[in-house]
Formats: C-alpha cells, structure tokens, sequence
C-alpha cells in the first residue's frame, strides 16, 4: 500500500507566484506516518544527512523506495512540468534544527526540484515554520508560511527567486529532502560533502 496521496498531489493546484510552488498537508496518509516516525533515522545532531550515514527501520525504507519511484517521479514531472527522465535523485533527512538554520536562500543551481517532507507530530513554536519569500531582503515579507508538521509536503521549483527561510529554533525538527538535481556528477558531489559535514560534526560532538 502506498504511503503518499498522490491523487492529493495531482488534484493540488500549483502556485505560480513569486514562483512555482505547492504545499500539501497529508500528503503521507494518515495511517502510515506511526510506522514511518518510528522507523525514522535517530539523527541527534543538527544539519542534514545523507541516507549512507544514518540507520533507519523497514517503513522508512519503503518509503525512501516509493520517494524514488516512476510514479512520483510522473507526478512531480506533470505538475512543474519537467522532464526529470535521468536526473538523479538527492535524498537526505534532518532531526534537529539550531540557532543558525533557516537563513533565507534560494538552493543551490544545480537543483531543480526541491520536495520537503516533515515528519513531527505538533508543532507550536513559532520558530522553524518554513516561509515562501517574495525576496531574499525581509523574512517578514512571506506568501506562505508552513508548520513542519507529520506529514505535509512542500515542493517547489528552484530558481533565482525561489527565496524561503524560516525563524530560529533550537530542538528537534524531522524533515525529509528530496531532490532531483541536474546530473550525477552534482550528485556524487553533493553526497561527498553532507558525508564530510556529518563526520565533523560527530567528531565536534565527541570533543565537546
């Protein structure tokens, strides 16, 4: 049985401005987010991880299996209009949010779909709330705010404009990222330094 409401997905309009975006609550179904937290990587530390260095049980995995399948790739090509065919997918997760996460950018160019998963049963801190930015000047001067609440999907379209961030929060904070980027070279790459970045941080954490 699928996780993903994909119908949700398809029947979910795009928004156009200030650039192509959609946000869906309940894109994972109900009935399966229990399993799926609970097998959910124990990331303790902030910034985000690569699958290769995290461990994770049978539901997230089937998951991560369905996140790379023909059918949502079909979905996300048909909504933003795209041909993904051979554009690899990037995925990495996170579990703890600090106090420099959540500075306004825009995702690297070589991005070209950026697809956020949350996965944290309430959320009533106004911190950590994702905001779609109508610049990169004023993180007040939003079209949309998010609470990263179990289950809701944000997915947009990485341009120039594509400015997003969100208020400081220090604590846990799960989010899966999922990214198709522009060639397998970008992928290695990209793979190489969160695998670099997650290794200082565990020695920083051991000296500390």
């Amino acid at each position: 049985m699928s996780a993903l409401d994909l119908a949700a997905f398809r029947a979910t309009p795009l928004t156009k401005e200030p650039f192509d975006y959609l946000i869906l609550p309940g894109f994972l179904k109900p009935e399966a987010r229990a399993a799926i937290n609970a097998d959910y990587p124990q990331v303790t530390r902030p910034g985000s991880f690569p699958l290769s260095e995290v461990t994770y049980g049978p539901a997230f995995a089937s998951l991560i299996g369905e996140l790379r399948g023909d059918a949502v790739r079909a979905a996300f090509e048909e909504k933003f209009e795209i041909d993904l065919t051979d554009r690899p997918t990037m995925i990495t997760v996170r579990g703890r949010c600090w106090e420099r996460d959540g500075s306004v950018h825009t995702d690297s160019v070589t991005k070209l779909i950026t697809v956020l998963i949350y996965m944290n049963s309430s959320w009533e801190d106004s911190g950590g709330r994702l905001r779609l930015l109508r610049s990169g000047e004023d993180l007040e001067d939003y079209v949309a705010e998010v609470p990263p609440e179990e289950g809701t999907l944000i997915a947009f379209r990485r341009s120039d404009h594509s400015w997003h961030g969100h208020k400081p929060f220090v604590g846990p904070r799960r989010v899966i990222q999922l990214n198709w980027v522009t060639s397998r070279r970008v992928l290695r790459y990209e793979t190489r330094r969160h695998r670099y970045s997650a290794f200082m941080k565990k020695l920083f954490q051991r000296a500390s």
